[in-house]
């Protein structure tokens, strides 16, 4: 800093301002030391600064998510990281599949590095152990689903209306033969979605076949295993609701070995890379993940700084935001079922 300051010829505390983003600083000074900075390829050291800091702020803010190489997990990491980017935050992310454990095991190890604030997909379950001790001393804000026993801010999509939607777009189609693939049961979200699907069969007077129901699908592998023995049964659906997107991508890849691919309907709830390419175009419902992210860091950042009394100083409730899902209709889903 010391070089810096020689360079732009200001005095070092005029360097420690602009560096730290102080207001009061002329935009001609600040250019000055900017340029300074560059031309010594200067590059502040934030563990020492944090050392120094009466706040203990760490400018980083942790992100736990079901699996960094999901295609939902990483829009959500942009929506985050495009946040924290205007506020010159870090973010520190780290897969936990679901695992209660390892959900622990991350929460321990960001502590440990003093992050300041934390965005979490939680793993399921009551988790009123791990996050109401606050022992990890920061803000927290969840996103996908909710947590049990534990009152935060979450950021959320409209997981059952959007599957009732999906469903419904079948139905008049002309469907009536659907079947449901689903994810692991014990997470809000793939209730939800089981819960949507019922709703609009029953709304239309129609009975769930047992036998084309699966739930508990955990990857496209499964879902194609499971696709293909609900092609091989006695009787065969003429449309099916994939309630993930890797399960859409199962069903997909199994409704093609079997060449049924233009003869069975095909909705899937989250959109994925390709889902327009192929052949037949995949129908979808479409959440917003990177809009969820980005929402979740901006109450995060809002916690963070100290924004949580409403205008009569009383602590404010913990806030609910739902970004709303909606139907792409392509291809696979205005397949007709077959003449009775």
């Amino acid at each position: 800093m010391r070089d810096v300051a020689a360079v732009a010829g200001v005095s070092l505390k005029t360097v420690s301002r602009v560096i730290n983003r102080e207001s009061g600083v002329s935009p001609d000074l600040i250019a000055r030391v900017q340029q300074a900075a560059d031309q010594l390829d200067y590059r502040p050291d934030f563990t020492a600064s944090n050392l120094r800091r009466a706040d203990r702020r760490t400018s980083t803010v942790g992100l736990m998510v079901e699996d960094v190489a999901n295609e939902f997990s990483a829009a959500v990491h942009a929506g985050v990281e495009e946040a924290a980017r205007g506020r010159s935050m870090a973010v520190l992310t780290a897969s936990i599949a679901g695992d209660p454990v390892r959900e622990r095991d991350v929460v321990r190890a960001f502590s440990s590095r003093r992050v300041d604030g934390l965005v979490v997909v939680p793993s399921g379950g009551d988790q009123s152990a791990l996050w109401s001790e606050r022992n990890v001393g920061v803000p927290v804000v969840f996103v996908d689903r909710a947590p049990r026993g534990v009152s935060a801010d979450c950021v959320l999509t409209n997981n059952r209306e959007g599957t009732s939607e999906g469903v419904r777009h079948l139905l008049d189609v002309g469907h009536r033969d659907i079947a449901f693939l689903g994810g692991v049961s014990r997470l809000d979200t793939a209730q939800e979605r089981y819960e949507g699907f019922l709703d609009a069969m029953s709304g239309a007077g129609l009975a769930v076949r047992p036998e084309w129901v699966h739930r508990d699908v955990r990857n496209p592998d499964d879902a194609t295993d499971v696709m293909r023995r609900v092609l091989a049964g006695d009787h065969r659906p003429t449309a099916v609701f994939a309630a993930q997107n890797q399960i859409a991508m199962g069903v997909f890849r199994a409704m093609r070995e079997a060449d049924v691919h233009h003869r069975v309907a095909l909705v899937g709830y989250d959109d994925f890379a390709l889902a327009d390419m192929l052949d037949p175009s995949v129908t979808v419902i479409a959440q917003d993940p990177r809009a969820i992210g980005f929402r979740a860091a901006e109450l995060l950042f809002e916690r963070m700084a100290g924004d949580d009394s409403d205008v009569a100083g009383v602590e404010r409730e913990p806030r609910i935001h739902v970004v709303p899902s909606h139907l792409i209709v392509r291809v696979s889903s205005l397949i007709p079922p077959p003449p009775s």
